[in-house]
């Protein structure tokens, strides 16, 4: 059986609750340097519980789950620039041979 679909449209007269916001239903977007932060998407993961520890540990009032988000997308970072530099680092190289 499939869940039904939370998502609602929601008029620009329409008020906005606080009950709305904690359930979910509406996410209010920021701007973040010119940039409009895309919202979360809700998933199901299963983590091994010492690494669930470890970011509540590291955590502590923060929230654990926006830990391993900032996480994630700093690896997902980190894995581009690594991309970026092997491929300068090859065109420099294939230069100086060509020289």
């Amino acid at each position: 059986m499939r869940k039904k679909s939370t998502t609602a449209t929601f008029d620009e007269d329409m008020p906005i609750t606080q009950g709305d916001i904690d359930a979910g239903r509406l996410v209010l977007r920021k701007r973040v340097r010119g940039q409009l932060l895309q919202p979360k998407k809700r998933v199901t993961l299963y983590l091994d519980a010492r690494i669930v520890d470890h970011f509540k540990d590291k955590a502590g009032e923060r929230g654990y789950q926006t830990l391993i988000n900032e996480t994630l997308k700093s690896t997902l970072a980190q894995a581009d620039l690594e991309t970026t530099l092997r491929k300068v680092i090859r065109q420099e190289l294939k230069g100086r041979k060509a020289a």
